[in-house]
């Protein structure tokens, strides 16, 4: 007999920052959404969409939370990011961050295996943060599944929900704005099966989860 089934393969999360967000809240969610458990996980919010208009101060408060994370063994309770499962999916990371370098995207943190005491030799990859993202890039396109976060600017709502909606997935999204009619909006808008706001990564055994297209 045949089952009734849903596959979830992959994601490819936008985490959406409008210029009326709060910042210092959206710049650690921007961060807990792509580096915890290294990026290893389906709902990351790997494409961080960010409004023109507060681009250049948003990415430096990024930039500041991400320089700030401890590398190192995922058991200690100060650690932020852990390494990569598997040596293969290790390779696959540095692939990638080298795709992104080749496709013109600037790297502004990382892009390199972490080195220091305690790490080395082991499968740790830098924090790694690209800007000058262009939503036809592999790097914007494909699941990496490690901690990269890839920037792409937007100058309008409707630009906003065009690059969020523009993937073959459609598992997780978050929104950050202080615009009460905003945040009803433009979550109706987005294709994902979990959209946030004003948080990210908010999940529990009691909430159903899935998603729509290749993540649903």
């Amino acid at each position: 007999s045949l089952k009734r089934v849903s596959l979830e393969l992959g994601g490819k999360s936008p985490n959406i920052v409008f210029e009326d967000a709060d910042l210092t809240a959206a710049a650690a969610g921007a961060i807990s959404g792509i580096f915890a458990a290294t990026g290893q996980t389906c709902i990351a919010g790997s494409r961080l969409l960010v409004q023109s208009s507060i681009k250049e101060q948003f990415v430096a408060r990024v930039l500041e939370l991400a320089k700030s994370a401890k590398i190192g063994d995922p058991m200690q309770a100060d650690t932020n990011v852990g390494p990569i499962t598997t040596p293969a999916q290790y390779k696959k990371v540095l692939d990638y961050i080298d795709i992104a370098k080749a496709e013109g995207a600037r790297c502004l943190l990382g892009g390199r295996p972490a080195s220091g005491d305690g790490i080395k030799g082991g499968q740790f990859v830098e924090p790694t943060i690209f800007t000058d993202v262009d939503n036809s890039m592999r790097i914007a396109r494909e699941e990496v599944f490690g901690p990269v976060l890839s920037i792409i600017s937007f100058d309008t709502e409707a630009d906003a929900v065009r690059i969020a909606n523009d993937t073959i997935y459609g598992l997780a999204a978050g929104i950050w704005t202080k615009d009460l009619a905003r945040a009803i909006r433009v979550p109706k808008q987005l294709r994902a099966g979990t959209v946030w706001v004003n948080t990210y990564r908010a999940i529990s055994y009691m909430m159903p989860f899935g998603g729509m297209k290749f993540s649903g």
